[in-house]
């Protein structure tokens, strides 16, 4: 389970940095909105096969590197937005407000 997973990026700093915009950090920069939930954050994204594409891209790399998130997509019908519900254990919500935030 993710409760027992560390709350840490195995990326270095630099590669972080280096590959920012195709992890978590550009991804939330595409979101429509982004909100808070309980233990992450709620990004939305308008509903194109385009952003779908990558949000699956996104979340196969971060899974590797972040092994202690927890990733939910939902697809609505009738074109409404996809979110992605990204939490973790205790912890998690501030990691990512430091890690999108921070790009």
């Amino acid at each position: 389970m993710s409760e027992d997973l560390p709350i840490v990026c195995t990326l270095q700093p630099g590669d972080l940095n280096a590959r920012a915009a195709e992890l978590l950090p550009g991804l939330a920069a595409q979101a429509a909105s982004r909100q808070s939930i309980e233990g992450g954050c709620r990004l939305q994204f308008v509903a194109t096969t385009d952003i779908l594409q990558t949000i699956f891209k996104v979340t196969d790399a971060e899974r590797q590197c972040c092994r202690f998130l927890r990733f939910v997509v939902t697809v609505e019908p009738g074109g409404r937005p996809i979110s992605l519900d990204i939490t973790g254990p205790v912890g998690t919500s501030e990691f990512l407000a430091a890690l999108i935030d921070g790009a």
